[in-house]
C-alpha cells in the first residue's frame, strides 16, 4: 500500500490524472469511457495525458540523525520523505524540487561544499546534488563528471547551466534571494499562474491543481475571489503526511462551510493525491515569499 500510495501520488501530481478515483470506478466495473475525469471535468477517463511541464521528483534522506546507518545509496529503502516540483523547464524544476527537500537550500547551487568528491562521485550517498555542485566549483568537466557517475550527459549539462547561472549571480552585487526578487520586480518581471491538467491546454479545463512559473505570458485562471491561503508544514517526512492532512483539511473545511474560497499552498504530495477537491485551489510550492505572494 506504501507503494501504491507514492505511484498515484506521483500520477496525480505530475499529471493531474485522478489515479485513485478512477482506479476504484473501473474496479466497480465502470468503463473508462463511461468515467469523468474529475479534474478536468470536461473529459473521460480514457482520455491519454498530454503535458506541457516537467516533474522532478527528489528522495529526502535524513541519514545523518543515524549514526550508524551508511550513506551510501543502494537498492534500500533509506528515503525518510520525497519532494516533487512541477515547472515549465527542467532546471526550474529541479530547482524548485531541490528546495522543497530542505528549507535551507536556495536550489542545487550554492549549498556547503563535500569534501572527498572523488570518492562520493563514484559511490552515490545522499549528498550526491551538493558533491556534483562542488565538482564543478573544482573545474571538473562533465565529460569527468559523466565517466565519475554514469550520469546521462543531459542532465548534467543542466545542472552545469545552473552552475554558470550561479556564478553570474555571486559575481554581481545580485547574489541574495531579495535583490533579485526586488530587480523583477522593478523590471515588471511577476510569475504567473498555470493549470496543471491532462490536456497541456489543448481543450478546456476546470482543475483547481495550479503552479505558479515564470515562462508564461498569462494566468490560467481568474483571482476576482482573493481567497483565503492555509499554508502547510513544510518539507514533507515520513510520519507527517496523515496528520497534517487531517489538520489542513479540517481548516479548509471550516472556511468553505463559512462560505469562504480557499487556497492551499503544501509542499506534501499526498494531499494532493487524496484531497485535490477539498479546496478551491491547490498550490503544491514551497512557503518562501516569492512562492507564496503569487498565490491568489
Amino acid at each position: 500500500m506504501s507503494r501504491l500510495s507514492c505511484s498515484s501520488a506521483l500520477a496525480l501530481k505530475a499529471t493531474g490524472y485522478p489515479l485513485a478515483f478512477i482506479a476504484a470506478k473501473f474496479g466497480l466495473g465502470i468503463p473508462l469511457n463511461e468515467i469523468k475525469n474529475s479534474v478536468t471535468k470536461v473529459t473521460s477517463a480514457c482520455f491519454e495525458p498530454s503535458l506541457d511541464h516537467v516533474v522532478v521528483k527528489i528522495p529526502r534522506w535524513d541519514l545523518k540523525k543515524l549514526n550508524w546507518v551508511s550513506r551510501l545509496l543502494c537498492s534500500n529503502m533509506k528515503s525518510a520523505g520525497e519532494a516533487m516540483a512541477t515547472q515549465k523547464t527542467f532546471g526550474g524544476s529541479f530547482q524548485k524540487a531541490v528546495r522543497l527537500t530542505n528549507g535551507s537550500f536556495s536550489g542545487s547551487a550554492g549549498n556547503d561544499y563535500v569534501e572527498d568528491i572523488d570518492e562520493k562521485l563514484v559511490d552515490p550517498t545522499d549528498r550526491r546534488v551538493p558533491t556534483i555542485n562542488t565538482a564543478f566549483h573544482q573545474e571538473y568537466s562533465v565529460d569527468k563528471i559523466w565517466q565519475m557517475t554514469d550520469i546521462d550527459k543531459r542532465f548534467l549539462n543542466r545542472l552545469y547551466g545552473i552552475f554558470k547561472v550561479e556564478q553570474v549571480l555571486t559575481s554581481s552585487n545580485h547574489s541574495t534571494e531579495l535583490v533579485v526578487r526586488q530587480l523583477c520586480r522593478e523590471a515588471n518581471i511577476h510569475p504567473f499562474v498555470k493549470q496543471i491538467d491532462t490536456v497541456a491546454a489543448e481543450f478546456p479545463s476546470f482543475t483547481n491543481y495550479l503552479h505558479p512559473t515564470y515562462n508564461a505570458a498569462e494566468h490560467d485562471t481568474t483571482f476576482e475571489d482573493h481567497g483565503i491561503m492555509v499554508l502547510g508544514s513544510g518539507v514533507y517526512r515520513i510520519g507527517s503526511s496523515v496528520e497534517f492532512d487531517r489538520c489542513a483539511v479540517r481548516a479548509i473545511r471550516t472556511l468553505r462551510d463559512q462560505a469562504l474560497p480557499t487556497v492551499m499552498v503544501n509542499h506534501n504530495p499526498e494531499t494532493v493525491s487524496t484531497d485535490y477537491d477539498e479546496v478551491d485551489r491547490l498550490m503544491p510550492e514551497c512557503r518562501r515569499p516569492r512562492h507564496v505572494e503569487p498565490a491568489p
